[in-house]
């Protein structure tokens, strides 16, 4: 009798450690919705199907709602308890037919669990933003914020700081009396590589509020092929972690702004056109749309939310090729006869014509009045200079010769770059005409055999690069690391060779 007693001790206990066993293996983990994908975290308690089958509480009402609307008897009117997890035992799905031919266990499998957000506990992710939303700069402390990571466009800059600053002022007073302070969204113009993308990242990051990058070439009227409006806020929603409140204050950058222009001598519709502007009008300006909420198209098993676009800041930009020969046609309308005529050449090598248009150039363009009407502030960008080209190498915080530094440093190698092969990397930029996006291009290109040959040696101390290198005239000047530390110049054709 005491054997007995004691196999069943033990076998309680190992069930008891098989238990918390896998106690421990599942705590890491959450259930997610096999409908919506939401994980357990953010749609509240899951629904426990057979097979390990898991519904949040929304989808399954829904499909209730469903069900029921199809003319389904049963159970299916059930209503679900909130407060209490259903594990649906109780419910008869006799109406819905065939409802036990499909195991859905057998075609997902185990695959309804994702791991959990592990919190960050370094200290990074503890430092505080530069600015905050109850205490906005004023407009030149954020430029120079802005001044330390963005190389010239000091007009651009500062037309954004005064922008952004009125507009969170306006936000965070929320004042809204007699006197309604309308909202000031910003369209940017500027050739490529120019840098209105990273203003504007830049912006976001030292503001700490959500942001949100769209691309209007993938945007349709509604009931084409393609992404809605809507789904501008989706993402924006996405970005605030479904954080309603907070994505009513974020930032929506709408890049290639000047691909929905109006198609000119077309006998097609413009889905992508000018449909698109009539339809961004309401969005622009202040309006509430429905959007879903852990996705990314509305779909009947996915939540909906409502979110007030009022408070939004829109910053739409593009290059608009093109736009400054509309610019010229309209200053050289004067007569080139007489005495008050100008030349017709005038205003060729203007480096600063962009900061001349007008709406009126804009609408020639292709851009309709009610959408300009709902961007007031115009933000033009400068065309990059050969010098400007040189201090976007070497002077923000994150340049890319202090990242390509910064790799080199971690092999205790030091990475030297001469005046003339910054300027050689910038003659070679302008050549390309891709802006500052040419830059990381030419980079990796002669970059390659020194990351390649640099880790095989342990001597050689510092790697110095030329403009003959750049221009593929000689090589790079390595000094080596002797035991007496006696720098000893070669080159990586040599310490290849050794």
């Amino acid at each position: 009798m005491a054997e007995d007693m004691n196999t069943n001790q033990n076998n309680t206990d190992q069930n008891n450690n098989s238990d918390h066993k896998d106690s421990n293996d599942n705590k890491g983990y959450e259930d997610i919705c096999y409908i919506c994908r939401r994980p357990e975290s953010q749609a509240g308690k899951m629904i426990h199907l057979p097979n390990n089958i898991c519904i949040c509480q929304d989808c399954m009402q829904k499909t209730f709602d469903s069900m029921a609307n199809f003319g389904f008897g049963g159970g299916t009117n059930a209503k679900l308890d909130k407060d209490d997890s259903h594990n649906l035992n109780n419910i008869d799905f006799s109406g819905f037919p065939n409802m036990g031919m499909l195991n859905l266990g057998d075609i997902f499998g185990d695959s309804q669990r994702v791991k959990k957000k592990q919190e960050k506990k370094d200290a990074a992710s503890h430092v505080k933003p530069v600015f905050s939303i109850e205490n906005i700069p004023h407009p030149h402390q954020i430029k120079a914020k802005l001044d330390e990571y963005v190389v010239g466009q000091d007009y651009a800059k500062k037309v954004i700081s005064v922008a952004v600053y009125n507009h969170y002022k306006r936000v965070a007073t929320n004042t809204m009396d007699d006197i309604e302070i309308e909202k000031s969204n910003i369209l940017m113009m500027g050739p490529t590589g120019s840098g209105k993308t990273y203003v504007v990242r830049t912006l976001a990051k030292l503001l700490d509020v959500p942001l949100a990058i769209a691309d209007a070439t993938s945007l349709t009227e509604a009931g084409y092929i393609g992404d809605d409006i809507e789904s501008v806020i989706s993402k924006l929603l996405a970005a605030a972690d479904n954080d309603v409140e907070k994505a009513e204050k974020g930032i929506v950058f709408i890049d290639e702004i000047d691909k929905i222009a109006k198609k000119k001598n077309t006998n097609m519709r413009d889905v992508s056109g000018e449909a698109v502007q009539q339809g961004m009008l309401k969005l622009l300006e202040g309006s509430t749309v429905e959007v879903p909420v852990g996705a990314s198209s509305k779909n009947a098993m996915v939540p909906m939310t409502l979110v007030n676009t009022r408070n939004i800041l829109f910053i739409c930009g593009g290059a608009f090729p093109g736009l400054t020969d509309i610019i010229k046609e309209r200053l050289n309308r004067k007569s080139s006869m007489g005495f008050v005529s100008d030349l017709k050449d005038k205003y060729d090598n203007d480096p600063h014509l962009l900061q001349k248009v007008t709406t009126e150039d804009l609408r020639k363009f292709g851009m309709i009045p009610e959408f300009l009407g709902r961007l007031p502030i115009l933000c033009p960008f400068e065309d990059l200079t050969e010098d400007m080209l040189v201090r976007i190498l070497s002077e923000p915080k994150n340049a890319i010769i202090k990242q390509y530094q910064k790799l080199l440093a971690l092999d205790e190698v030091n990475l030297v770059f001469t005046d003339d092969a910054l300027h050689a990397i910038a003659k070679k930029a302008m050549d390309r005409k891709l802006g500052a996006r040419g830059l990381r291009a030419i980079i990796e290109d002669f970059m390659l055999d020194i990351m390649y040959e640099v880790p095989k040696d342990d001597d050689i101390g510092t790697v110095t690069i030329t403009a003959d290198y750049i221009e593929g005239k000689g090589a790079p000047l390595i000094e080596m690391r002797t035991e007496e530390r006696l720098p000893q110049k070669a080159s990586v054709s040599d310490a290849a060779a050794d």
